[in-house]
């Protein structure tokens, strides 16, 4: 299912339980001008297409103790599709990483890496990244304070 299929009431539904995941299926229809029944309908031929991809809990990583942001540049030294792939797999199997972009530009690859103290991150970055497959460099850009941080929403 497109973007282009989407009416007015499949969208006002994805951009509430963008914010507001647990609310209620009455709330819900109350909110988006429907009754229950073609609400509930819609919201499960959303889930069926792959355009709501799931329900989680958004966790604080502050309070859980994961405050220390880095941004890092990683330049490969093979950039073929098997060069990438090894790349790709090594990156799902570090929990530490919590975004990995394909970067069309001077480097790579753009890796978001939360971690609880500047000595985590540099142990995290000798031995886990730049042990990854293909890795010929990286560069680190220390995040101060985040502006912005927010799920994907349906706008």
């Amino acid at each position: 299912m497109g973007q282009d299929r989407l009416d007015q009431f499949d969208r006002a539904i994805l951009e509430i339980v963008a914010v507001e995941g647990r609310i209620s299926l009455a709330e819900l229809a109350r909110r988006v001008g429907l009754t229950k029944s073609p609400v509930q309908a819609r919201l499960r031929r959303l889930e069926e297409s792959g355009v709501i991809r799931g329900y989680r809990a958004l966790v604080d990583p502050i309070r859980m103790g994961r405050d220390h942001v880095a941004f890092v540049e990683v330049k490969l030294s093979d950039t073929r599709e098997k060069a990438l792939a090894a790349f790709n797999a090594g990156i799902l199997a570090v929990p530490s990483i919590e975004q990995c972009h394909m970067i069309a530009g001077d480097f790579d690859y753009l890796l978001k890496v939360r971690t609880a103290s500047m000595a985590e991150y540099r142990a995290v970055l000798a031995e886990t990244i730049s042990a990854l497959p293909h890795v010929a460099h990286t560069s680190t850009y220390v995040a101060m304070q985040a502006v912005k941080e927010e799920g994907l929403t349906a706008t």
